[in-house]
């Protein structure tokens, strides 16, 4: 959309598959056709056979536009009450919980590999990870050895 506004002159007709695609609510689809009006560049939309040019146009913008913003909000309540059900009945979303056994081993394999001349990139990869997924897994087992290293000596 940048790009179009961008390269889009005074005499140019942008043309759309439906008006609602000029934005993602009434007042971005309303404000960015004023915009190109005001640079001079006609709007058409096919589908919707709207020209905001004319009073009918305008009209219909309008009305087409809020109904565009209604079914957005619809399929926004529909998609959080589908999570809310997924998470009732016990669906975990996210990052699958890591088994910190396996990380110490897989960073155990990484860093004899470190030691052996690999690149970070080939140790990852080595392990099935991504090099920043390697310095992730380093970072927080380095966070996990402080924080021991500190209550220990705050017990001693």
């Amino acid at each position: 959309m940048s790009r179009l506004l961008k390269h889009a002159v005074e005499g140019d007709t942008v043309v759309v598959w439906r008006i609602d695609r000029l934005g993602r609510s009434l007042i971005d689809v309303l404000n960015t056709v004023k915009s190109l009006q005001q640079a001079g560049i006609n709007v058409r939309s096919v589908s919707d056979g709207i020209d905001p040019s004319t009073k009918t146009g305008r009209m219909m913008l309008g009305m087409l536009a809020t109904l565009a913003e209604y079914e957005r909000e619809l399929i926004v309540e529909r998609v959080t009450a589908g999570i809310a059900v997924a998470q009732a009945a016990g669906i975990r979303f996210g990052r699958p919980v890591s088994d910190s056994k396996v990380i110490a081993e897989k960073l155990e394999i990484m860093r004899g590999a470190r030691k052996a001349g690999k690149t970070a990139a080939d140790a990852a990869r080595l392990v099935g990870w991504s090099r920043a997924t390697l310095y992730r897994h380093e970072q927080a087992a380095t966070d996990i050895t402080a924080v021991q290293s500190a209550a220990s000596s705050v017990t001693a």
